[in-house]
């Protein structure tokens, strides 16, 4: 099924500001909500107001609605789960005015399936850490032959004295007396709906720490550097990343551990270029080398190596050196070296030197020049 147009879900141009997002999706919210219509249109309800909140989560944030805006919901869909659209969207103080907050939406939200089974928004349940990224910059040999580079992360780490509970060794955290530990207040609306805040008085926790740890101030969770090594395979590109799982943020309430995300550059080499896994270089040699033949050497990655250089080369020439590449990531077979070589043109004759040149040159005649005559032949041809 198609989706439709974000801004035309929410009845508002592209270039809308985000208070005018915010008020389109406000109004259509209220008209919407699934506990404010009769019980034979809940379930069409619970569709539009699953596809209004949908676009505003998305029209709402900076970086998804430039995503959006530039890939359409292609962009979206590949970049983002359905938890990830809606991570981080501001619903809180759209209905401040109203009397409620953002938390009147937490349940809906979690029976729609916005979250998932076990990702459900109530603040007291366990969260996965955030993931991490960290830039690496390796040298061209590095890249074709793998590499072992230790790092350091600073990360969030749990609490080593308080266990990641928040309260001082010894201290317990009392149930809040406010909500009675269920970390939400219920009432009746004006308008005839039941709403379910967010408990203020203990942020959802259900619970309240009156003696904090001292280590975390309550926090449960320390700034620590974390040292790995990170194996970098043989193979890698430009750009490419890694993902090291467990080795991001901690998570909160015991959830497990976000990923750390390696990102690769490689620095360019003086000598060599690479294309999938072959790598090119250019060679120089002389005239006299070209036209009599000569064996020289030339650079491999894994040192010089001798290459013979067949008599009449052709400046431009491509000589291959098999499985003198880059070795395939995913441990196939390995690249080759293809070796350009470029012919020399002498400069700064003496006069001796200049000499023979003109001799041979007087010798010479068009015989020996193969492509020069192919060359005069195809404009006496263009010009009859």
């Amino acid at each position: 099924m198609t989706k439709r147009d974000y801004y035309e879900i929410l009845g508002v141009p592209k270039g809308a500001s985000k208070d005018d997002v915010k008020k389109a999706y406000r109004s259509l919210a209220l008209k919407y909500h699934p506990d404010r219509v009769s019980a034979d249109k809940k379930k069409e309800a619970e569709e539009k107001f699953k596809e209004i909140s949908e676009a505003y989560a998305v029209l709402s944030d900076d970086q998804k609605r430039a995503q959006y805006d530039q890939f359409g919901h292609a962009g979206i869909d590949s970049r983002y789960s359905s938890e990830d659209i809606f991570r981080g969207a501001d619903f809180g103080n759209i209905f401040e005015d109203l009397g409620f907050g953002g938390g009147v939406f937490d349940d809906l939200f979690e029976n729609f399936g916005f979250f998932g089974q076990d990702t459900r928004r109530s603040s007291r349940r366990t969260r996965r850490g955030s993931d991490l990224q960290y830039d690496i910059e390796i040298t061209f040999e590095e890249s074709a032959f793998g590499t072992d580079k230790p790092i350091s992360i600073p990360r969030h780490e749990i609490c080593p004295d308080c266990k990641g509970d928040g309260a001082k060794t010894g201290t317990k955290k009392q149930v809040c007396s406010s909500c009675g530990g269920s970390g939400k207040r219920t009432a009746q609306h004006a308008f005839g709906f039941v709403v379910t805040t967010v408990c203020q008085k203990c942020g959802g926790e259900g619970s309240i720490i009156k003696t904090p740890c001292p280590t975390c101030n309550g926090l449960g969770a320390v700034t620590a550097e974390r040292k790995i090594h990170v194996k970098i395979p043989a193979g890698v590109e430009d750009g490419s990343r890694l993902r090291l799982s467990g080795e991001g943020e901690a998570g909160a309430k015991g959830g497990p551990r976000g990923d750390l995300y390696i990102l690769i550059y490689v620095k360019p080499h003086q000598i060599f270029s690479r294309h999938e896994n072959d790598i090119l270089c250019e060679v120089p040699i002389s005239f006299t080398q070209a036209a009599l033949g000569s064996e020289i050497e030339v650079p491999t990655l894994e040192g010089r190596v001798k290459m013979t250089v067949p008599a009449g080369t052709q400046s431009g020439k491509i000589f291959r050196l098999k499985s003198k590449g880059i070795a395939d990531l995913h441990g196939r077979s390995r690249g080759d070296e293809h070796v350009r070589v470029v012919v020399e043109t002498p400069t700064h004759l003496n006069i001796q030197q200049k000499k023979i040149l003109e001799e041979f040159a007087k010798i010479s005649g068009e015989d020996i020049n193969p492509m020069t005559t192919s060359f005069m032949d195809k404009l006496k041809g263009m010009f009859k």
